[in-house]
């Protein structure tokens, strides 16, 4: 259910950034969404639909990027992909990790005419 509140929150951020632009139409929303976030993509579409009903958004494309969760492990320096419930340094095995990826949650372009 917090898809909606932040659904609401990218929403806020593309109508402001439109109407700054001077855009009659919003064509594109281009997110970026990490793995570790929690947000579900289908989610915020269907909450999107419901929001942008009858604003100069209506009828715009939703592009979301996934990023993977990834991190550093400060015992050996390798990055690497976090797997789902492992979270050791395939090299060397440690645990002691810093968190590079996968955290992201932002508009990154908009698309208007």
């Amino acid at each position: 259910m917090h898809e909606l509140s932040v659904t609401q929150s990218l929403f806020d951020i593309v109508l402001e950034q439109a109407k700054k632009s001077g855009a009659k139409k919003v064509a594109g929303i281009n997110v970026v969404i990490g793995a570790m976030t929690g947000i579900v993509g289908d989610s915020v579409g269907f909450y999107l639909d419901f929001l942008r009903k009858d604003t100069i958004v209506e009828g715009a494309a939703l592009n979301i990027k996934i990023i993977a969760s990834r991190a550093l492990c400060r015992q050996c320096g390798k990055e690497f992909e976090l797997k789902e419930f492992d979270w050791r340094c395939p090299e060397c095995s440690g645990t002691s990790l810093e968190i590079t990826g996968g955290k992201e949650l932002f508009v990154e372009s908009i698309e208007v005419e």
